[in-house]
């Protein structure tokens, strides 16, 4: 799929490629390690997380690149195989230094129209974790509701057992 047009004059969103790895790996394991926003093993290493993140199509990964900078990455699929591929989810992360200045946004609305754009219903975040309330605001400035919280289901490192939202959007 060719470059998207550019989210903000400072970054656009483009498909990933396999030497973006380097600049992807960082922000991953940042937010793996942080345990704070997503429901990952924090031990995962480099090879794993590759392999995770960097889904072979009909999946998509993209990264918010700033030149050569990368400051986050998404990546979007069908939520479930079968009579479930109608559904898209995905899973996104901002590098620190970029949180707050429009990448997380311009990550979700890129997921919102792959989805669209191919045939998904609604899409689906399965674990957005409840004390992660920029990520909730974001999804619910762009329309996503939250369907219902698996209460306890997330171990945040500062405020325990947290909940995990079911977060929908038809489309």
């Amino acid at each position: 799929m060719a470059d998207r047009r550019p989210a903000t004059p400072d970054f656009t969103i483009r498909p990933a490629r396999l030497d973006d790895w380097p600049r992807i790996w960082p922000i991953v394991e940042d937010v793996v390690t942080e345990a704070r926003t997503l429901p990952y093993d924090p031990g995962m290493g480099a090879d794993d997380a590759r392999r995770m993140w960097l889904l072979p199509a009909p999946a998509r990964t993209v990264v918010a690149a700033d030149g050569d900078r990368v400051l986050g990455t998404a990546n979007m699929y069908a939520n479930r195989p079968g009579p479930g591929s109608h559904v898209a989810s995905g899973s996104l992360m901002v590098a620190r230094a970029a949180r707050g200045a429009g990448v997380g946004r311009a990550l979700t609305t890129d997921l919102i129209g792959w989805a669209r754009e191919n045939g998904f219903a609604a899409v689906q975040f399965n674990a957005v974790v409840d004390t992660n309330t920029s990520a909730v605001r974001l999804y619910e400035s762009l329309g996503f509701v939250t369907l219902g919280v698996a209460p306890g289901a997330f171990r945040h490192p500062e405020h325990g057992d947290v909940g995990l939202r079911i977060m929908w959007l038809d489309l």
